[in-house]
This record gives C-alpha cells, structure tokens and sequence, in this order.
C-alpha cells in the first residue's frame, strides 16, 4: 500500500480544547501531521485520509516531550472556528467601539 505523509503549522492564538483529551492546550503553533493511502485501481492519482495528528510539546515536568494526539479533521477545523471567534470577538469587543454620534 502506498502511503504518504504531509505536514502542516496552525497556530492558536487563545487556549483551547480538543474532544477526548483532559484540559486546555496553551495558544502557539502546532504541527498537524496527515497519513494519506493511494487508492488502487482509479485512472488518475487519488488519496484517502487514514489519520490527522496534531503534535503537542509537553510542559512543565514533560518538557522535552512530544505526543501526537489523534484528532478528526472536523474536530481540528472546529477548534480553529472557535479560536478564530474567540479572537475576533476580543479584537472587536464594545470597549473598542465607538459611541454613535448623534445626527440630531
């Protein structure tokens, strides 16, 4: 079977969460490792997903240590939505508006 093995950075700028794992995850970049399978048979070139892993460093006493947490695609996408509202929402929260002025 022919396998293939990309590797991509997302970076978190909030705390967050991954379903299935105790505990937030500090804000940084992350390596995201994806094992793709060649499927046989087909007239053009074609992959299938088989794993996604996002590679978390440990901290404090496991500092130096390096764990890849399995995690689904819509998990992973879902987690960067949040973080991506959580930034969105502290980059436009009220304190930074405005007041209306008053046209009258």
């Amino acid at each position: 079977m022919n396998m293939r093995t990309t590797i991509s950075t997302v970076t978190f700028s909030n705390p967050f969460t991954l379903p299935g794992y105790p505990g937030d995850l500090p804000p940084g970049d992350y390596e995201v490792l994806v094992e793709e399978e060649l499927l046989q048979g087909l007239s053009f070139e074609a992959y299938r997903r088989t794993a996604t892993y996002l590679t978390v460093r440990g901290r404090g006493g496991h500092a130096g240590r390096t764990e890849l947490r399995a995690i689904s695609d819509s998990d992973l996408k879902e987690a960067l939505r949040r973080d991506r509202v959580a930034t969105e929402k502290n980059n436009h929260g009220d304190a930074a508006l405005s007041p209306q002025e008053d046209g009258t």
